[in-house]
């Protein structure tokens, strides 16, 4: 297990350098750069741009150098804990993403807990009351929550409560707030607002959950060890926890790669549609832009937190399933 860990971690080095060559040459790909867009941008809105500022600013943060340049410019300063400087929001990247990363955990982590929480005992007693009413009814609402996109279960809540209420539910605190330091009575209004975000993000997630637990369980529920169990007189439910249950969750470790990063980058669509204060739609702002190293230092985040995560999940995975080994060779 420590050879494997050991090399699995190496390893995660070239990986890393060869995602950060191609998430440079990707954001390096649309014609110009943000200054050139800065300066279209000015121009369509009747305004004139001080084009020695603009060279002076390409100057400084080498935008009139060779790509491979600033590629090993930008990669060292990484290293060194620079993610350089966001130019639509004139801040280090370190302190453009700063409570919005935290605010984007917040909403990511408690969407994952409510749908553990919720999934679990629904898929359990879907699989265990296989065509019963019940199964038939559950299985039901989940294919909706499934069929119906987030964004659009969005547009839709934000439509009745406007109707009904007469409030608009956007935002994740009282406009009032925005921009403030945190205090306690910005943290109420957070959690005030936090669980329709919560909601609306977590239906698709819930729904799909309890069917991949279901069918796993199901499959697991009619192999020969749990048959036999039953055989020896062994309680239901312990009989359905110590084996079957645990043999069915490996899907839900294996999935610890991308709720990693889904934790940091969250539901972006949505978040746009609700006007969220998250990450996600600085991502899609940032790239829209080419404000490079925002987008580059966010994606190479984001990759970092995959690798970290498959590698907790394929040690996971063997610790959880002793059919899973690490190491090569045959079995007899």
């Amino acid at each position: 297990m420590l050879r494997y860990i050991v090399w699995r971690t190496a390893a995660m080095i070239p990986t890393l350098l060869l995602i950060s060559a191609l998430v440079f040459s990707i954001i390096e790909l649309p014609p110009g750069d943000y200054f050139e867009s800065y300066v279209a941008e000015l121009r369509a809105m009747g305004e004139a741009a001080d084009m020695a500022e603009i060279e002076a600013l390409r100057e400084r943060y080498g935008f009139d150098q060779p790509a491979p340049i600033r590629y090993f410019h930008w990669l060292g300063g990484m290293l060194t804990g620079d993610f350089g400087y966001s130019f639509e929001y004139r801040l280090p990247v370190s302190d453009v993403v700063g409570d919005r990363l935290w605010l984007t955990m917040l909403v990511s982590f408690v969407t994952i807990m409510v749908t553990w929480v919720i999934a679990f005992p629904i898929g359990i007693y879907s699989a265990t009351h296989q065509y019963s009413w019940g199964d038939y009814g559950l299985t039901f609402v989940g294919l909706i929550g499934i069929a119906i996109p987030n964004f659009m279960l969005a547009l839709i809540l934000m439509y009745f409560a406007n109707i009904w209420f007469g409030t608009s539910i956007g935002h994740l605190m009282d406009q009032e707030y925005l921009g403030q330091s945190m205090s306690w009575a910005k943290a109420k209004s957070i959690l005030e607002h936090l669980w329709i975000p919560v909601l609306i993000i977590g239906t698709a997630g819930t729904a799909g959950m309890i069917r991949r637990l279901r069918a796993n369980l199901l499959d697991e529920l009619q192999k020969q060890y749990v048959v036999t169990a039953r055989a020896k007189g062994l309680p239901p439910f312990r009989a359905l926890v110590k084996y079957p249950l645990r043999m069915s969750l490996n899907f839900f470790i294996s999935d610890i790669g991308s709720i990693l990063p889904a934790i940091i980058s969250g539901a972006e669509i949505t978040a746009i549609v609700l006007s969220l204060e998250t990450t996600g739609p600085m991502l899609i702002k940032a790239l829209q832009s080419q404000d490079m190293y925002l987008a580059g230092s966010f994606l190479m985040f984001l990759a970092f937190l995959t690798v970290i995560g498959v590698l907790v999940s394929d040690i996971a995975l063997a610790i959880l399933d002793p059919r899973i080994r690490l190491q090569g060779g045959s079995t007899k």
